[in-house]
């Protein structure tokens, strides 16, 4: 196995911010279940019209179902369905 450099030692080290699950990783403690995350958007389905999907809007009726559209999830702040390596805002 190679040594690592200095720099490439800190880019392993250094703290970055997940933009799925907005948590602090570094690259080095980065595995393919770091990160847990929802892969779709929290929408609301009006009830006049269960075929159609709306994202979520400040203007959206009281009896709108909401709903993660991954899994169905009713809680906007659910635990992520999914899991996967953490994605930086550099990549």
């Amino acid at each position: 196995m190679e040594s690592l450099k200095g720099g490439e030692r800190a880019s392993l080290n250094q703290e970055r911010v997940c933009k799925r699950c907005k948590k602090t990783f570094t690259q080095s403690s980065n595995s393919p279940s770091s990160c847990r995350f929802h892969p779709s958007f929290f929408v609301s389905r009006r009830h006049d019209d269960q075929k159609r999907y709306y994202e979520l809007g400040p203007d959206d009726p009281p009896y709108a179902a909401k709903f993660y559209d991954c899994c169905g999830a009713e809680d906007p702040e659910a635990f992520g369905c999914k899991t996967d390596y953490h994605v930086s805002y550099d990549d």
